[in-house]
């Protein structure tokens, strides 16, 4: 029974260390993993791993091509866009709960956590702002203290990373949004920080448009 139980949470462990490779633009769209590789850099065998692959391979994060090995999915600005209408309600939502539950300490890591992504805007490192994006959303989500809102964010936020786009145009206006974000909490203004959101989660709608129109052109 032990060994059962140590090799589910070697394979739970590797999802989410995978999962978050993933949301967090590890691995480009379309690259192929070096299982092998992996399971050396997590100190694990192969076996829990595969079971971590598998998983995020039904979730659609992973692709697996028979002969060939298995890919970081990509997943067409077309679909993204549809995400994106989703993620922007549903993160409005979330924006607005948080509000109302907004306390000093989640603040100032709110606080922490901006001014290390302005240390990313500033040296245009891409990977190390989608970190610091991913859990200033993610404190936001938490703040809700709705746990099926949070899920349904959850699943949804891993969706949306392995797409195709120019991000860079939009490093330092994102961040501005997210500091108006964060304004909007701790005056304790739903409303506001409900449309801010919406308004910063649009910007990526826009620019998943003209790469789809782009794309339409060159066809």
């Amino acid at each position: 029974m032990k060994a059962v139980l140590a090799k589910a949470k070697l394979s739970e462990q590797a999802y989410h260390i995978l999962r978050e490779m993933i949301t967090n633009c590890r691995f480009q769209p379309g690259a192929r993993l070096n299982i092998q590789q992996l399971a050396r850099d997590m100190e694990i065998s192969r076996t829990p791993l595969w079971e971590a692959v598998n998983r995020l391979i039904q979730e659609g994060l992973l692709l697996s091509i028979p002969n060939r090995g298995v890919f970081a999915a990509e997943i067409t600005p077309a679909a993204a866009l549809e995400i994106y209408t989703v993620r922007a309600m549903l993160e409005g939502l979330a924006a607005r709960l948080a509000a109302g539950n907004i306390r000093p300490e989640a603040v100032a890591r709110m606080e922490r956590i901006l001014d290390r992504q302005y240390e990313m805007v500033e040296k245009q490192d891409l990977i190390g702002y989608s970190r610091f994006d991913f859990e200033f959303h993610d404190a936001i989500v938490q703040l809700s203290q709705n746990k099926f809102l949070q899920e349904m964010l959850d699943f949804i936020r891993g969706r949306t990373q392995p797409t195709r786009m120019n991000f860079l145009l939009l490093l330092k206006v994102s961040y501005e949004d997210h500091r108006a974000i964060l304004e909007a909490l701790k005056a304790r203004d739903g409303g506001k920080a409900e449309k801010t959101i919406k308004t910063h989660v649009g910007r990526i709608s826009r620019q998943l448009k003209r790469t789809l129109s782009q794309t339409q052109s060159e066809k």
